[in-house]
């Protein structure tokens, strides 16, 4: 869910950690939050130059497929404006095809470097869309739309403000895998067969 801001498309979002994805999933609907997307499988893979100049700009260029392909790009995360929460462009395109569209970014001088997986559940409650992610360390929600209604939405889930977490998943496998010595990348669910390294052990889950 992407604001227009003049000519930019701003991804404006807040994460928490949750400690029971199922206690929240039902308070979020007792709340009267609508189903938007059923739970769906997510295959992300992240593309840069061989120098890493877009990890080194702080800026994502991904392909995802679930349902459908997609080719996103973010930049880096804004500093020039004030927010509590994470701000930064974000410009996507449906694709047809997941293969041809990452040959064409290999032609360009891109390469694929990272693979992150995760589940995926939609829901829309008063303008902010609301995603439960099931990754490999942790459950999370993630909660955009404008600043406004993301902070009023996480007062309304018992969401501390004070817990809210602006870094990316990837950032976060960096800070993973770094807190338990891991010697992968991929952010995948086969990497983390038997490997005791949840992200509870860095961040506070909330109930």
């Amino acid at each position: 869910m992407a604001i227009m801001g003049n000519t930019q498309q701003l991804e404006v979002e807040v994460k928490f950690l949750l400690s029971d994805r199922t206690a929240f999933r039902a308070r979020l609907l007792a709340a009267g939050a609508a189903l938007d997307k059923a739970r769906i499988f997510e295959r992300n893979v992240r593309f840069d130059t061989p120098d890493n100049r877009l990890l080194e700009n702080e800026e994502l260029l991904r392909l995802r497929q679930d349902t459908a392909v997609r080719l996103t790009y973010k930049g880096p995360i804004a500093t020039d404006t004030y927010s509590e929460a994470k701000v930064r462009e974000e410009l996507e395109i449906n694709l047809s095809d997941f293969d041809t569209a990452a040959l064409i970014l290999t032609r360009l001088g891109f390469a694929p470097v990272q693979v992150y997986e995760k589940y995926r559940e939609t829901f829309v409650w008063q303008d902010v869309e609301i995603v439960l992610d099931e990754l490999p360390y942790g459950d999370f929600v993630e909660l955009e739309g404008a600043e406004p209604a993301i902070k009023a939405a996480a007062a309304a889930l018992a969401l501390p403000w004070d817990q809210r977490i602006t870094n990316n998943y990837l950032g976060l496998m960096a800070a993973v895998k770094n807190f338990y010595h891991l010697d992968f990348d991929d952010l995948t669910f086969a990497n983390f067969q038997g490997v005791q390294a949840p992200a509870a052990g860095l961040l506070t889950a909330v109930p």
